[in-house]
């Protein structure tokens, strides 16, 4: 994705340098955290039985490269999604804000850490994101290129989206009312929702902006697959188990993402319509 010397967001909040754990055994701590997060394990479980360590920070340049890229992109969600809310919605976009942590912080949601990933908060309307985790996504995931960064921070984003749109609160109020099994199929429908808004997104991007370069969309649709429930399963267990899914298969990630980049259409995104 072109990049280099755009508008970066000012909603960003850096507390990276704040100090904090991650799990023991370097990257192969981090990679069992992630998948234990993934598969729908209790971050706080998980820190109990992990032994606490200092990660090694990455170089400084490095830092700077990326932090700048991540502020570049929510800089484009911010005019993309505020053009989407107009035109489709006929709303008002209120862009979330971003924190960049290394190793641990606090969040409205609670404890984060490098474990849990990127994620988004509704109780405090922040994205939560360790840059290290990218790192991770082409060491352990074999993602390639840039651009399932912004894939990663676009789907996020989408998160906002259906906070703003009051999605997330019709699937709240469902818990404890269905059954686990239920409200868990819902909640992978959440996620590719917001797999299709970062596609709809890049639609948009690319509409406007003119920035996505050749193989960008090829880079984002192989890391959603590369980061799918089955996959992930796979290999961290050998089986896999559907009830367990807390995202969607990697085809499931990939459809999703492909319908909003192709359609433009909001309208196309409802998931929760999907054949089981």
């Amino acid at each position: 994705m072109l990049w280099k010397g755009r508008r970066q967001s000012s909603n960003v909040e850096d507390r990276r340098g704040s100090g904090g754990w991650v799990a023991g055994g370097g990257i192969g701590g981090v990679i069992i955290a992630l998948l234990f997060y993934l598969l729908g394990g209790d971050s706080a479980d998980l820190e109990n039985n992990l032994k606490m360590t200092t990660n090694a920070p990455a170089s400084t340049e490095a830092n700077d490269s990326i932090s700048a890229y991540a502020k570049v992109v929510l800089a484009d969600t911010e005019d993309i999604w505020a053009k989407i809310f107009s035109e489709q919605l006929s709303g008002n976009y209120s862009p979330p804000s971003m924190v960049l942590f290394s190793n641990s912080t606090q969040s409205g949601c609670g404890f984060a850490s490098a474990q849990t990933g990127p994620f988004y908060c509704p109780a405090d309307e922040k994205v939560y994101l360790d840059l290290s985790f990218f790192n991770l996504m082409q060491t352990q995931f074999n993602t390639y290129g840039d651009f399932p960064m912004a894939y990663v921070i676009a789907h996020e984003v989408g998160h906002h989206v259906q906070n703003l749109l009051g999605i997330t609160r019709e699937l709240d109020a469902k818990r404890g009312r269905i059954s686990e099994r239920e409200y868990n199929k819902l909640s992978v429908k959440l996620e590719l929702q917001a797999d299709f808004f970062a596609g709809l997104w890049a639609h948009y991007n690319q509409q406007v902006n003119h920035v996505l370069e050749p193989g960008d969309i090829e880079e984002a649709i192989q890391a959603a697959s590369a980061i799918g429930d089955d996959k992930l399963q796979m290999q961290s267990q050998g089986y896999t188990v559907p009830d367990a899914f807390t995202h969607g298969t990697s085809q499931q990630r990939m459809y999703w993402f492909k319908k909003g980049f192709t359609s433009g259409d909001i309208r196309e995104g409802n998931t929760f319509e999907m054949i089981e």
